[in-house]
């Protein structure tokens, strides 16, 4: 990172409950989030994680990428089936979630 031309280095270090903290010289620390899509049985989460200042940037930046991927998705998506992506904390466990489900309702076609 760089701050009219000045660069910050990059540092993690550990947090008393075993979490990752990405750290910048100079600068305060950001938690980190990671994003999850799923669809059917699939699923992969990132590897790489966005530092964030808080939980409601993380949601805005999730729904904003939801925005953008929304069309496309919802143009594959077959009957009975759900498309979800979830935001995960530094812990990579579940802060928020967003569903996509076409649900077949007249059971007698199903």
């Amino acid at each position: 990172m760089a701050i009219r031309g000045i660069h910050f280095p990059r540092i993690s270090t550990p947090l008393p409950d075993g979490r990752r903290r990405s750290l910048r010289i100079g600068l305060e620390a950001m938690p980190v989030f990671f994003f999850s899509i799923g669809h059917g049985e699939y699923g992969d989460v990132s590897n790489v994680g966005v530092e964030l200042p808080d939980r409601s940037a993380a949601l805005k930046e999730m729904t904003g990428i939801c925005r953008d991927m929304i069309g496309d998705v919802s143009r594959q998506l077959v009957e009975n089936a759900e498309w979800q992506m979830e935001l995960l904390d530094e812990r990579r466990k579940p802060v928020f979630r967003i569903r996509l489900i076409a649900e077949t309702l007249d059971k007698t076609r199903a």
